[in-house]
């Protein structure tokens, strides 16, 4: 198994929760490879369990533009695409600008045939105990209905490789009917029908969440506003609880009894729990984490990465999208 490539200096974090978390990584089995400034990152390794350094000499800025991504080949996230491209590595993950990475990912890794700009593809929990897959979550902020439709083929292959069969494909909007959504949306329903594809149509946030469909399509700003919307209700709804079981002496007992459900139910639902998100459509396996992410999150994102690699993701990708087109 090939190590994961992890962009050490991007993240709010960065450099000493990226190094953490690596080594809990390497701990649990998985071998990592940090990239980035070797003086800065030598002292933060710990004595066992360290990952090994690819030294880059430069860095990408959170408000770097995607001009200066390109001035900067030794920046520690195209050096990490740069390893994935050559061979050395099964993915790179970085916690850092996700525009930079988008960039980064597509000018040193490219992308498939028949993608014109890559998603981020992010897997929610429904209450129907099913998985939601989502995207964009964030990388295009505006799309036209030929790469929403995109979305979909890609979206459909990823959640055949997470076991569904037939995936059920609904793009996201504010009702049912066709005749809702904006524009954009209006255009993109034809297309998607268009698809060898199990398409259901317009799905609302709500009814996607309780098991409508298994492939959410929509673009990254409205994508990436949903599941910013989601993180915070998450966060209302545990600090509530918290304090609606703390406030009598019986509450706390039930609180330590049901310790354990609260955990299950924040690894659920927490986006740390999950690590990152999966970049579909480049020549080579890329997760985006969280720029708040801390050791445990980073620890996960590396555990992500190297899932996606043994289910041989990148493989399934593009002989997905190559019988997609086939059936067209």
């Amino acid at each position: 198994m090939l190590p994961v490539a992890v962009d050490a200096m991007g993240g709010d974090h960065a450099p000493e929760a990226i190094v953490a978390g690596a080594a809990l990584a390497v701990r649990d089995g998985i071998d990592v490879i940090l990239v980035g400034d070797r003086d800065v990152l030598a002292p933060l390794l710990p004595r066992t369990h360290a990952p090994r350094v690819v030294h880059a000499g430069d860095v990408v800025d959170m408000g770097e533009t995607a001009a200066g991504v390109r001035r900067k080949p030794d920046a520690s996230v195209r050096r990490a695409m740069s390893l994935v491209q050559a061979g050395d590595a099964c993915a790179a993950l970085s916690f850092g600008n996700t525009g930079a990475t988008f960039v980064a990912a597509c000018l040193d890794l490219g992308v498939f045939e028949g993608v014109e700009r890559p998603g981020i593809a992010t897997v929610l929990p429904r209450s129907d105990g099913g998985r939601l897959v989502m995207l964009d979550a964030g990388a295009n902020v505006d799309c036209r209905p030929e790469q929403l439709a995109c979305f979909a083929r890609l979206g459909a292959v990823y959640a055949e490789v997470l076991g569904v069969e037939r995936p059920r494909i609904g793009l996201l909007s504010n009702g049912e009917e066709d005749s809702k959504g904006n524009m954009q949306v209006r255009a993109t329903l034809p297309l998607l029908r268009s698809l060898p594809l199990e398409v259901v149509g317009h799905v609302e946030p709500h009814h996607a969440m309780a098991g409508a469909c298994d492939v959410l399509v929509c673009d990254g700003f409205v994508g990436n506003i949903l599941l910013k919307a989601a993180e915070g209700a998450v966060s209302t709804v545990v600090q509530l609880l918290t304090e609606e079981v703390s406030r009598r002496p019986s509450g706390r007992l039930g609180a330590w009894l049901l310790k354990g459900a609260f955990k299950r139910f924040r690894n659920r639902v927490q986006w740390d729990a999950q690590g990152g998100a999966l970049l579909l459509g480049t020549r080579g396996l890329v997760v985006i984490g969280h720029g708040a992410a801390e050791a445990e999150a980073v620890r996960a994102g590396v555990a992500l990465a190297s899932r996606a690699a043994q289910d041989d993701l990148l493989g399934a990708l593009a002989q997905g999208m190559q019988e997609i087109s086939a059936e067209k």
